[in-house]
């Protein structure tokens, strides 16, 4: 074989091994735009199923609902509520939160509020039910009092199942604050902000996990309505 005729089959290897480098990578690339694509269309869904089968304030008596992901998990996690005076905490609500989870996307129903997490970015999609105005606070907390968790991949659904009873409760005149117990204070800060309250973020118990504390200006007369939810995550 001539110098050339080798320098022409050398040429060849190398522009089939650069070729096959280049689709390896491209490969890679649509794989991650898929995977992100599905991570956004399951966080999507999840947070209109949670919506629709966590409704504390609607919802009396029974209730289940369908919730759906292509992988992910789905589990409770320990989180509460307090409502402080001037004097410190009045009252303490195991709220625990809903949590969703998959590759960078997050989604988790927390006091009666969805969250949403897509890397450092968090932002409220429902709001909590806190009511305040003309001196009269009224403190909504959803007691998710839940058990239960799934998770996997190639498609996971799962029937959350409820029975809601309503507990108020009358914590008299005083200037309020209100600290919700959450993995992403940053989505309450900017509620607050939006609002015209001051807020600060505080580990409250020292657990660990921050608390979004919201004040109230001004004296209030409070009430606390539980909403226990006595939340069952079935295997689907």
């Amino acid at each position: 074989m001539t110098g050339r005729a080798q320098s022409h089959v050398v040429g060849v290897v190398v522009l089939l091994g650069l070729t096959a480098i280049a689709m390896g990578g491209l490969t890679a690339t649509i794989g991650t735009i898929v995977d992100e694509q599905t991570a956004n269309a399951d966080a999507n869904r999840v947070a209109s199923d949670l919506d629709g089968a966590l409704r504390p304030v609607e919802t009396t008596g029974y209730h289940s609902e369908e919730v759906s992901f292509a992988s992910g998990s789905l589990g409770v996690e320990d989180r509460e509520l307090r409502v402080l005076d001037s004097s410190g905490v009045v009252a303490t609500v195991a709220t625990d939160a809903l949590v969703f989870e998959a590759e960078q996307r997050r989604v988790a129903a927390v006091a009666g509020a969805t969250v949403r997490s897509h890397g450092q970015s968090t932002w409220l999609g429902t709001t909590p039910p806190v009511t305040s105005g003309d001196g009269v606070l009224v403190v909504g907390a959803q007691k998710l009092n839940g058990t239960g968790s799934v998770g996997g991949s190639g498609g996971v659904t799962t029937t959350l199942a409820t029975n809601v009873g309503h507990d108020r409760r009358h914590l008299g005149d005083g200037e309020y604050r209100v600290a919700i117990e959450t993995a992403t204070p940053g989505a309450f800060e900017q509620y607050a902000d939006e609002r015209g309250h001051d807020v600060s973020v505080d580990d409250i118990d020292r657990d660990g996990v921050p608390s979004a504390v919201i004040e109230y200006d001004g004296t209030r007369t409070a009430y606390l309505v539980v909403h226990d939810m006595r939340l069952e995550v079935g295997d689907g």
